[in-house]
């Protein structure tokens, strides 16, 4: 009984959402196990906006935000194609690609992905520009238990996972909203102001499950 009321205990500490401002995770070296597995409750989305702050020097292929359900394994996620230079956001499996996006290594980048099922628009605000609206999938929401890692890309429901499409660098201030973040507020989340916080992932009361070695740091930023 004593085992048992203790592994409840740590269950419940484990699922307390833990305030990340001002942190950030790192990923110190590619592996294909190293990930963030990040919870959310939902199971039904008819929009979507993902946000995310990430630094690398990787120079291949690589992983920004993987959210898989037992459908679509890649049912939202964004992936940088390094031979063909372009970032790519995957919605159920279909993908679109934009290119001419000044990705250079070393330096903190501010990504937010937008998608709509009425419409089937995704847009990607890139360091606070907005690209141009692409159709990629409409007609159906985003539905069944979700898993969303960060770190690695699922090429099935929670696994799969490819040592050469790794992240390996660090990431910060990951949200996600289940509808269209108006363009103000994306602009604010860009420049670090006041905005509402994600109703799906917040990075200030974040639940998470860390596998293998990825550590949590204050955020290192230049000096001004």
């Amino acid at each position: 009984m004593k085992f048992l009321l203790l592994s409840v205990m740590l269950t419940a500490c484990a699922a307390t959402p833990q305030d990340l401002s001002g942190k950030m995770f790192t990923f110190p070296q590619e592996t294909n196990t190293a990930h963030v597995r990040l919870t959310s409750s939902g199971q039904d989305y008819a929009a979507l906006t993902v946000c995310h702050r990430s630094f690398t020097d990787l120079k291949r292929d690589h992983i920004l935000f993987s959210m898989a359900t037992p459908a679509n394994s890649n049912s939202f996620l964004i992936f940088w194609d390094e031979a063909n230079k372009e970032m790519e956001p995957h919605i159920k499996d279909k993908k679109t690609e934009y290119r001419g996006q000044d990705y250079k290594p070393n330096m903190w980048h501010s990504i937010c992905t937008t998608w709509d099922s009425t419409s089937g628009l995704v847009q990607l605000w890139f360091d606070g520009r907005p690209s141009i609206r692409k159709y990629v999938s409409s007609g159906s929401t985003i539905r069944g238990a979700t898993i969303i890692i960060i770190g690695q890309e699922q090429d099935s429901h929670g696994g799969g996972f490819d040592l050469k499409q790794s992240f390996v660098g660090m990431m910060s201030d990951v949200y996600m909203w289940d509808y269209i973040l108006s363009p103000c507020e994306i602009q604010n989340y860009m420049d670090d102001l006041n905005f509402t916080p994600g109703n799906v992932l917040n990075w200030r009361a974040l639940e998470f499950q860390i596998r293998d070695r990825v550590l949590i740091e204050d955020k290192q930023m230049t000096c001004h």
